[in-house]
């Protein structure tokens, strides 16, 4: 038997014979008696809460961890680091601390309460009311004020994201990191741009060789450092040790050309050499004008680099664009562009699908070619002001429109994945089942290895090889087993739903 199949043993449920053959009725039974009691709670906030908080939620895939990392956080490494604080700025800045201009060092920062909540409420969301400056602005003005304290904290951070995760059974991330991107944009702007692809890629595909190495080695790094601060393989192990994390490289959108190719690239290279990196994603508001006037580039850019790599998935913010921020001439195609020039498997937010060219049979060409979106519902109404039936969340759901929840920035939003189902089910009226679904889908769109459990999803069908095993109960040889060994993709989907079994049994 191997490592990795005793480990599925353990968390499932290793039942046989007659007793696994009764256990269909028992889930059934046992998930339409969990559909019952969550009607009967679904307007009481405080068991609303404790149920969903409780719920196997599968993965958050759209998900960047700089932004998952709470302010707080920031300011208490800052301190430990020896780094500052500006007063005027409301910002954590580098040492030494420079006196005459309102700097003083973090340690001491920190134990003033009142400039401590200005800094927590200028790093994040918190308290913050639109006035003299919108909340798009405020969020993305956070990212400069915080990124000092995070240069030297790879491992904290990724403790914190995982922690978080395993705490409220979230059993998946893909983050989205940028290690090696400014390096690679500095030897794409050196090289220059001529419009050409190929060209560019023979002057500084070896050059990118080494970034990838170092990038390598710093998730490496990352990585043992993480497992050392959660406690992995100890008795005391914390929750995160339990999430299974993949990495998505993120293109800085905003820089000139030749350097969005040559991170482009780069992105390409490192997730073609390393399996914790299977996507490539372009990030940086969407409206900024560079990222405007270039989209349609950045759109070729991709598709030309992605014909060198074609087993290289993408994953591209699309969309996260309303009426008002940008011109509606700019409102018309971002979607399109990124499903049908770049080849995008899924679309980070698409808020603004309703202003697209013919968006009907958009959404159907996306139900048809089953290109997911990632749904951050805070994080849409904060910086974009699109919230309930606003939002086209139900309306991708109609059109068939595979669909998951996400949070985006949960550290600046100050959310986690729970208060995102929360919000969902107290907007849209959501069933069980259709969180079920919801869950399921976002394994299911994950960017893992090997083929996916389901056959179909509408209904959620299990392949040939594990259609006579009960979902999520142990199996020790035979077809099914031979599959889910094979498949990191459908061993995560199995694992899923033998924590619904788990939950579902649960005593309400």
């Amino acid at each position: 038997m191997t490592t990795k199949w005793t480990s599925i043993c353990l968390v499932a449920l290793c039942l046989g014979g007659a007793r696994a053959q009764s256990s269909y009725g028992l889930a059934a039974g046992n998930a339409a008696r969990t559909a019952a009691y969550f009607e009967s709670i679904r307007y009481d906030p405080v068991e609303l809460g404790i149920f969903l908080r409780e719920m196997p939620k599968g993965g958050d895939l759209h998900n960047h961890i700089d932004g998952a990392v709470y302010a707080e956080s920031f300011l208490k490494w800052a301190a430990l680091d020896g780094l500052c604080v500006s007063k005027p700025d409301l910002a954590i800045v580098p040492a030494p601390c420079d006196a005459s201009k309102g700097q003083i060092p973090a340690a001491v920062g920190v134990q003033n309460d009142a400039l401590y909540t200005q800094l927590v409420d200028a790093l994040s969301m918190k308290d913050f009311v639109a006035g003299t400056e919108s909340g798009h602005d405020h969020f993305f003005a956070t990212f400069a004020k915080f990124s000092p304290a995070s240069a030297m904290r790879a491992a904290s951070m990724l403790a914190e994201v995982a922690n978080r995760a395993g705490a409220e059974n979230v059993s998946y991330l893909e983050l989205m990191w940028s290690p090696g991107m400014f390096d690679a944009a500095a030897l794409g702007e050196k090289a220059g741009w001529d419009g050409n692809p190929d060209d560019e890629r023979a002057k500084i595909g070896a050059e990118l060789v080494p970034v990838v190495a170092q990038a390598r080695q710093y998730f490496d790094n990352a990585e043992q450092g993480m497992r050392q601060l959660l406690g992995c393989g100890t008795p005391s192990a914390l929750p995160g040790c339990r999430v299974t994390i993949r990495y998505q490289a993120q293109v800085i959108r905003t820089l000139p050309t030749a350097g969005v190719f040559a991170e482009i690239l780069y992105g390409y290279m490192l997730a073609d050499i390393d399996p914790r990196v299977p996507a490539v994603n372009l990030v940086a508001p969407e409206d900024n004008q560079v990222a405007l006037d270039d989209y349609e580039t950045h759109m070729r850019i991709l598709r030309a680099v992605h014909q060198w790599y074609p087993g290289v998935k993408l994953s591209l913010h699309a969309g996260e664009l309303t009426l008002g921020l940008v011109p509606p001439e700019d409102l018309r195609f971002h979607i399109r562009d990124a499903v049908e020039v770049a080849g995008a498997n899924r679309i980070g937010h698409g808020v603004d699908i309703m202003y697209e060219d013919n968006a009907p049979q958009l959404m159907v060409e996306m139900a048809q070619r089953h290109i997911m979106v990632e749904i951050n519902l805070t994080s849409n109404d904060e910086i974009l002001g699109v919230s309930g039936d606003a939002h086209p969340f139900q309306a991708y759901r109609a059109a068939g429109v595979p669909v998951a929840l996400s949070t985006d920035d949960e550290g600046v939003s100050r959310i986690d994945l729970t208060h995102e189902f929360t919000r969902a089910v107290e907007t849209y009226d959501l069933t069980y089942p259709d969180l079920k679904t919801l869950v399921r889908n976002s394994l299911e769109y994950a960017f893992l290895a090997g083929p996916s459990l389901w056959q179909s999803t509408a209904p959620f069908r299990p392949v040939a090889a594990c259609a006579g095993v009960p979902l999520g109960t142990g199996v020790r040889s035979g077809p099914c087993h031979d599959f889910l060994v094979q498949s990191d993709h459908a061993r995560l989907q199995w694992l899923l739903e033998a924590s619904f079994r788990r939950f579902e049994a649960t005593q309400w």
